[in-house]
């Protein structure tokens, strides 16, 4: 049974319903739940260092000959918060401090010694982060592994903490790891889109990897061998937006003996909505995305600027139809071919006798 497909003939109306998706299909990383961290928690591992102050001597932890020791403060000798996320301070006891920010710790500690000390105050602060770190890896100039800012740190901050990526910017795929799942997006989307540089929260792992974009070349196009490129039909991006022009000048152009300029075509899936806006019956499809040709009529001038326009999508298929010229003169070959041998075969017999 053959395949459905939908077959577009290209206009403005289709050409900004499709380059209007292919701009936002990318849009990841500003959707990731339990983003927009900035205040760093204190967690199960850091090193965390705790002073109290009293209004005045003879107090809890002041003595009364104020000549014995300066100021009113004591400092608690650092510590690190325990697998069950606590530590402990003399007379305020054990406390859950995991998941806290230092200034609620420090709430915590002065109301368990109000009624104590005289008129307390405690700072917190942590001198050794080792629970609340990210990591970035792969394709990275420098790996690493660090705690998070206090002010919390952004996408692209931590990637150039790690020397920034090794390869260009859209053959390069961001994964962030978070909470037991994994997203992906292009570099090249968040280096465009500052709402992709999301602030990356304690836990997260970013890995960097290289995976060139790539698109195929078929019919009438330079033969293989004739030019440069990835086995001469496959071909790589050069840049963050390559178009359909683009893309055919890298494959050779169309082959002036072969090529029908009236038929180019793009084949690519395309999820329902999509041909929906664009007026397409969709109800013969039963899947969610939709076999979709797009035909370019390029013996107009229209047809040029519509191709300059219409950006590529990783792994999208080009095909250049053959013109009717071409399958006329195929199919009178072999005709021509019979004729020659025919008067060859009589010009031998004539000869022979």
């Amino acid at each position: 049974m053959p395949l459905a497909y939908a077959l577009m003939p290209v206009n403005p109306a289709i050409l900004q319903a499709t380059n209007g998706f292919t701009e936002s299909s990318d849009i990841v990383f500003s959707r990731l739940p339990g983003g927009n961290y900035r205040d760093v928690t204190i967690s199960v591992g850091d090193v965390v260092t705790v002073t109290v102050y009293e209004a005045q001597a003879g107090g809890l932890f002041i003595p009364r000959e104020a000549g014995v020791r300066p100021g009113n403060y004591v400092d608690i000798p650092r510590q690190q918060v325990d697998q069950s996320g606590n530590i402990n301070i003399p007379y305020a006891g054990s406390i859950k401090v995991a998941g806290l920010t230092p200034r609620a710790v420090s709430n915590i500690i002065r109301e368990r010694l109000k009624d104590r000390a005289i008129d307390p105050q405690a700072v917190v602060s942590v001198t050794e982060q080792r629970g609340n770190q990210i990591s970035v890896l792969g394709e990275v100039n420098s790996p690493q592994r660090f705690p998070v800012d206090p002010g919390g740190i952004r996408l692209m901050g931590a990637i150039a903490r790690a020397g920034g990526p090794k390869y260009p910017s859209y053959e390069s795929t961001v994964t962030i790891k978070r909470e037991g799942r994994t997203y992906n997006e292009s570099m090249s989307t968040v280096v465009h889109r500052p709402s992709e540089d999301v602030l990356l929260a304690p836990g997260d792992v970013v890995f960097l990897t290289r995976i060139p974009r790539v698109y195929m070349a078929f019919g009438s196009t330079p033969s293989p061998g004739s030019i440069g490129g990835t086995n001469n039909r496959r071909f790589t991006f050069e840049n963050d937006n390559m178009s359909l022009a683009e893309a055919l000048a890298k494959a050779g152009g169309l082959d002036s003996n072969r090529a029908d300029s009236k038929s180019i075509f793009v084949y690519r899936f395309e999820p329902k909505p999509l041909l929906q806006q664009i007026g397409v019956d969709v109800s013969q499809f039963p899947t969610k995305t939709v076999p979709a040709v797009y035909k370019f009529d390029m013996s107009k001038p229209d047809g040029w600027f519509q191709a300059d326009t219409f950006k590529m999508r990783d792994h999208d298929v080009i095909s250049v139809a053959e013109s009717p010229s071409t399958e006329f003169i195929k199919v009178m070959n072999p005709l021509n071919a019979a004729a020659v041998n025919a008067d060859t075969i009589s010009s031998v017999v004539v000869n022979s006798k």
